[in-house]
């Protein structure tokens, strides 16, 4: 497992580099030093408290287990249907992390870039993955397998990783079909009007359509939160959202957006 693990890490190293590359073949410039380094912080911070947070989401989805009303089969076609239904439940979730404002305060880390590379979809808040796994216990009790549940999670994670480019423009026909897109996802991250709160999706975009919070990208996108640039420092933006949102001073974009407008 662990070399799986160096092995993902040294794939996901490269498609950075080679990101890179392309972004300067393709005068993108698209990376800022000072963002990227503290984008490398933040996963230091996310990966040495990786397994407490593993441990944590296999203690609570193992805890219902007990309770589950079917027993249902392990085998490839019940993987299948469990992860759609944990990328459903991930929908849900991330649009609830934008929607409710204490949750807001979590992934707001994400959305405080103002570049779009792939160092940004490691840039998670660290309290985040402890809150998550609550949103998939109705999975557990219906007789899903926590490790199958887990496992969807992962690849999940791991498709959206290459969401977060600019080197792949749009794909045509294929946009707003099926599958979440790198700019489908740009667009989920871009702070203008018309962007805030669309493509929650994280693999399959059917989830937007069918909900309507799908938005194709017209518009060029102004990456970030609507207030702008917070800092290159790790701690600062991981944990200056929540200390806003306990002083009363804390909202989430759409409210941002409205207040400027009547101003």
């Amino acid at each position: 497992m662990e070399n799986i693990e160096n092995i993902v890490k040294l794939s996901f190293l490269a498609c950075v580099v080679g990101e890179f590359a392309c972004s300067i073949l393709l005068g993108l410039g698209k990376f800022n030093g000072k963002e990227v380094l503290c984008n490398l912080g933040i996963l230091l911070g996310n990966t040495l408290t990786k397994p407490l947070a593993l441990a944590w989401t296999y203690f609570v989805l193992s805890l219902l287990a007990p309770l589950k009303v079917w027993e249902l089969p392990a085998n490839p076609s019940m993987f299948l249907l469990t992860f759609i239904l944990v990328d459903f439940f991930y929908y849900w979730y991330h649009r609830l992390s934008h929607e409710i404002p204490v949750m807001w305060t979590l992934h707001h880390t994400h959305h405080s870039s103002l570049w779009m590379n792939l160092s940004t979809a490691v840039r998670l808040n660290w309290l985040g993955k402890f809150v998550s796994p609550v949103f998939y216990t109705p999975l557990v009790f219906l007789g899903f397998s926590p490790t199958f549940i887990v496992a969807s999670l992962t690849v999940n994670l791991l498709m959206q990783f290459f969401l977060h480019t600019e080197v792949v423009g749009r794909l045509g026909w294929f946009e707003g079909k099926l599958l979440n897109t790198p700019s489908a996802h740009r667009v989920h991250h871009g702070s203008n009007p018309e962007y805030i709160d669309k493509n929650y999706a994280g693999v399959l975009i059917v989830w937007d359509r069918l909900f309507g919070t799908y938005e194709p990208e017209i518009e060029k996108i102004k990456y970030g939160v609507t207030t702008g640039f917070i800092s290159h420092n790790p701690f600062v933006i991981q944990f200056l959202p929540i200390i806003k949102y306990l002083q009363g001073n804390f909202q989430r974009e759409k409210n941002l957006v409205g207040i400027k407008k009547v101003r």
